[in-house]
């Protein structure tokens, strides 16, 4: 019968065209277990910096993210902590300034977003203090905490000279709190060992996250400020990167540990933004990835990566197997036996679909788990059960993804402040 054979044919053509699409990143998962990672110049000449935190009712964990960074390993007439409290009610500026920070507030209900922020922060930097005050910023987010000899790390790849931008190795501050906590930390640490690490190691091109980047000032002053404005603002600057040909590095010894969130509530707000935010991306800049993939080489194989990281591949395979329901319920017209052998098929595609792509997440989060383990701060029990749970947190994107497509998605603050809460609880 024609719908059987179409069915079985769109499911092999699927699983043929995703493997071959992302089997490059097989090869990646190798180079991140057993490739020496890259580093950076050992006598590096000193660079002047500014650790930039845009926050927003952030009182509650900015002045542990500033005290990290004025204990840095590094010389601190060489580098200076500038915050914007961005719309804030609470009083994030009083306190931001009390630990040591120069502090600039913003308030504009138009322009919501760290994007805005931040180049509402490095014009104000320009004009005061001039365009060659720093050599090049730190970008961070309120709740992270900084190790000691992360400036002294990132200044020894940035003195190479290869990189407009670096990322960092993005460690979590709650990872055995819950599942959900424990989803988002598992998925950077892979994002770390097994997509950046294997990208500066290969000249490929990284991707930031978001916090706990590095941007050269020569980029600022190329494009005059920040002009990242999208709900992903970090994977907007990743993408232009790769098509304008600036190479983003990883630096693998300089680590942040950031607080993930631990309701579902604040997980699906946020999650929601950075799915809405992909689209906005795919829509901006997909004719340009894939002019860029033309290249050749490491720039259009940077190209490549960047693309099939932003791909909407939730929504093709979620629309594939509408299709298969739909052509389904056609067969309702036909005889009974027909009926019943197309049910038999559509629930034989959903099956393995679901079971493939479970077991592919599970693998990637096991095999992090296994990779990082003792990187990763918590019980023995805690971490191999979250090993578990990695797929669910990721199968929740379905939901989201779909949610995105259809929905008005606006920028919301994240609440944070729970691993400060447990650090006292902790100590008393």
């Amino acid at each position: 019968m024609f719908m059987l054979r179409f069915l079985e044919s769109m499911q092999w053509v699927l699983f043929i065209f995703f493997t071959a699409a992302y089997a490059y990143q097989i090869f990646y998962l190798l180079v991140g277990l057993w490739g020496k990672q890259r580093g950076g110049v050992e006598n590096a000449e000193l660079h002047r910096y500014a650790a930039i935190i845009s926050a927003r009712n952030e009182s509650a964990v900015i002045g542990r993210l500033i005290r990290t960074l004025k204990e840095q390993d590094y010389p601190s007439e060489l580098l200076d902590v500038i915050v914007v409290a961005d719309n804030c009610t609470d009083n994030t500026a009083e306190v931001a300034r009390s630990a040591g920070a120069i502090v600039y507030e913003r308030f504009n209900k138009v322009q919501v977003g760290k994007g805005y922020a931040l180049d509402y922060l490095f014009k104000h930097i320009f004009e005061e203090q001039g365009e060659d005050a720093y050599d090049a910023f730190f970008v961070f987010d309120a709740d992270n905490i900084v190790d000691p000899q992360f400036v002294r790390e990132m200044n020894k790849m940035y003195d190479t000279g290869e990189y407009s931008a670096l990322t960092s190795y993005r460690n979590s501050q709650n990872f055995c709190a819950n599942w959900i906590s424990a989803g988002y930390a598992l998925w950077f640490l892979r994002e770390s060992r097994f997509l950046n690490r294997p990208r500066t190691r290969l000249g490929v091109n990284c991707a930031v996250s978001g916090t706990g980047f590095l941007i050269s000032a020569d980029v600022l002053r190329e494009e005059g400020g920040w002009n990242y404005h999208l709900l992903t603002e970090d994977i907007e600057f990743s993408i232009a990167s790769a098509v304008r040909g600036r190479k983003i590095g990883y630096c693998g010894n300089a680590i942040i540990y950031d607080e993930q969130p631990e309701h579902f509530r604040q997980s699906w707000d946020q999650r929601l933004r950075w799915s809405k935010g992909f689209y906005q991306v795919d829509a901006k800049y997909t004719g340009a990835l894939l002019r860029g993939c033309t290249r050749g080489g490491k720039a259009g194989m940077s190209c490549y990566d960047m693309l099939m990281t932003v791909a909407p591949c939730n929504l093709v395979t979620i629309g594939s197997l509408l299709l298969a329901v739909l052509l389904c319920v056609t067969s309702f017209a036909q005889p009974a036996y027909i009926t019943y052998r197309v049910m038999r098929m559509l629930g034989r595609i959903l099956m393995l679909t679901v079971r493939g792509i479970t077991f592919s997440l599970f693998a990637f989060g096991a095999v992090t788990m296994i990779a990082e383990w003792k990187r990763i701060a918590g019980p023995a029990w805690k971490k191999v059960l979250y090993t578990f749970t990695f797929p669910l947190f990721m199968l929740t994107y379905v939901p989201i993804s779909i949610a995105a497509l259809v929905g008005k998605v606006e920028w919301k603050p994240i609440q944070h402040g729970i691993a400060k809460v447990q650090e006292e609880r902790e100590s008393a």
